[in-house]
């Protein structure tokens, strides 16, 4: 089945609108549904590694203009739309999780998170909800976004014809590692939000979060 998408997903990347495409995901990734666009921007890069910084650059100011809007719908639309979203998500239980470390680490836990499998929308939409500085936010973003997504970018473009040679010959070995990094992800960020153990315990306890007066 992997292998299917894998073929699937190189042959429409050589589609005229192959870019509309990423752009659509990763913008929704920030702020309509979780779909990391990682896994869809690495394979277009290495179905065409001469487009591979281009479509960086898309997918990284696409997914920032995503959080943005998902930003705004905490900000203005919580009640009514981004509630209801996170719910719909599995996501409300850790809403008050996020806004602790939101308000204890700011950008620093954009900037770490941002860069990990951590649902992105998460962020945006709790960001909003707190009126976390939208200035500091898109900068946090930018950087966050911007520095995994143009180093898979520039890796596809200098080596992408020898690491496609061999992910089509090694491909359960390349899929089976992807899952260790992906796992690996998930550590990583569990261990960060222990490394202040005060922070730490607060946020885990965290209260259920009342709607701010605007």
């Amino acid at each position: 089945m992997l292998r299917r998408f894998y073929d699937w997903i190189i042959a429409k990347a050589e589609h005229p609108h192959a870019g509309w495409w990423l752009a659509f995901f990763a913008f929704a990734d920030g702020g309509l549904f979780p779909f990391p666009p990682h896994p869809l921007l690495a394979l277009m890069c290495l179905a065409q590694p001469r487009r591979a910084v281009r479509f960086a650059v898309i997918c990284t100011l696409a997914s920032v203009a995503g959080g943005v809007f998902g930003y705004f719908v905490g900000h203005f639309l919580y009640a009514t739309v981004g509630g209801k979203l996170l719910s719909t998500l599995g996501l409300s239980a850790k809403f008050p999780v996020a806004a602790c470390y939101l308000r204890a680490y700011g950008a620093e836990i954009i900037i770490l998170k941002g860069a990990t499998p951590i649902p992105f929308l998460l962020l945006t939409i709790t960001a909003g909800f707190i009126g976390f500085p939208l200035g500091t936010f898109i900068g946090a973003s930018l950087l966050s976004r911007g520095a995994i997504f143009l180093a898979l970018g520039l890796l596809f473009r200098i080596f992408g014809p020898p690491i496609k040679a061999f992910i089509d010959k090694y491909f359960a070995l390349v899929a089976g590692a992807a899952l260790v990094i992906v796992v690996s992800g998930y550590v990583a960020v569990s261990m960060f939000s222990g490394a202040g153990k005060a922070v730490h315990d607060q946020c885990a306890n965290a209260p259920p979060l009342a709607l701010p007066a605007r």
